[in-house]
């Protein structure tokens, strides 16, 4: 059969109505089993697929919702796209997924593309605190919710960890084993999630009595390669920290492979504590001290969040504001001070 295989084509196959094939397509109830099996045998052996962009314009619904990370080779950005795209099949949404790099300018053109394409939502798990583009779409009531991400504006919907209570477990954790010299992998400000973490860290070490030594903080954006330069620098000065705390797990993986090029042992001679809980911190053969994100609970209620905006369930006009608390889960990167 030449052309595309149309309802129509699968109406007359099966003996039916095309608003039999119609309903038997949307799942409609009270229709009769031996009538559905005629339809969907006709579907199948015809090889019919459904016009998806027909039916988009006139529900003006195409059931799929954008998601952009900031770095998708970053495993808790992987892992929670995971979580969410698998979500969303059972709801019976498509997900198109975009990755910014950390760069503003990308955020903002995918922000663009998404819309262009009508996606009946976004979500959002990386975003400078300030930015316009995200505010506007509030402001339009369009919907959309931060992951793991927050903005200063009075309509946000937001569902993240409480960052700054996170940051305050690494410090007391180090502390009580014994660290008084702690250096920390900050990552830049201009996120609120890593601006609190960073201000919980700071009013720890207050807190705690421990001096913070500026030449230990790193608060670039988040880069392996230089997170590893930076650590073999700091092991090889004449005065180093006796342990790192890092508000990513991928940046404390790099300080332990700094720390081995060193020849220094963790935890006996020098002790790291990372932010997030993704898999890998959980293999034996790391045992990465961290503080855990509750990612794949955040992952699931993000989306249904999302989809209560988009059918209605939600309050555009309310905006929701979720603060989980995250956990210090102590493995076998941290250790008492010897020194």
């Amino acid at each position: 059969m030449e052309g595309r295989i149309s309802a129509y084509d699968v109406a007359k196959k099966a003996g039916v109505s095309q608003s039999t094939v119609s309903r038997v397509l949307n799942n409609y109830p009270y229709i009769k089993t031996a009538t559905k099996e005629k339809v969907l045998t006709a579907i199948n052996e015809l090889g019919f697929t459904r016009d998806e962009i027909a039916r988009s314009l006139a529900s003006k619904k195409t059931r799929t919702i954008g998601l952009i990370v900031g770095d998708i080779t970053n495993p808790f950005f992987s892992e929670s796209a995971k979580v969410i795209t698998t979500k969303a099949q059972e709801m019976e949404y498509d997900v198109i997924l975009c990755n910014t790099n950390h760069n503003e300018e990308n955020l903002n053109k995918y922000i663009q593309t998404l819309i262009g394409k009508r996606v009946d939502g976004i979500i959002i798990a990386s975003a400078d605190k300030d930015n316009e583009k995200i505010k506007e779409l509030y402001d339009n009531g369009f919907p959309i919710v931060l992951y793991n991400s927050m903005m200063e504006h009075d309509h946000v919907n937001y569902i993240a960890v409480n960052n700054y209570r996170g940051a305050q477990l690494a410090v007391r954790h180090l502390y009580h084993l014994n660290h008084r010299e702690i250096s920390y992998i900050a990552g830049p400000s201009k996120y609120l999630t890593t601006h609190l973490r960073n201000e919980g860290f700071k009013d720890a070490l207050k807190q705690f009595g421990l001096p913070l030594h500026e030449e230990y903080v790193y608060n670039q954006e988040f880069s392996y390669d230089e997170v590893y330069q930076f650590t073999k620098k700091l092991l090889n000065g004449k005065k180093r920290p006796t342990s790192f705390f890092s508000a990513s797990d991928q940046m404390a993986l790099a300080i332990l492979d700094a720390a081995a090029s060193e020849n220094i042992r963790v935890p006996e001679e020098l002790s790291v504590i990372g932010f997030d809980d993704i898999d890998l911190a959980k293999n034996r053969y790391i045992g990465l001290t961290t503080i855990t994100q509750p990612k794949e609970k955040m992952a699931k209620l993000t989306l249904e969040k999302l989809i209560g905006l988009i059918e209605k369930h939600e309050d555009v006009a309310s905006p929701f504001q979720i603060i989980l608390e995250p956990e210090l889960i102590p493995r076998k990167t941290t250790g008492r001070c010897q020194t």
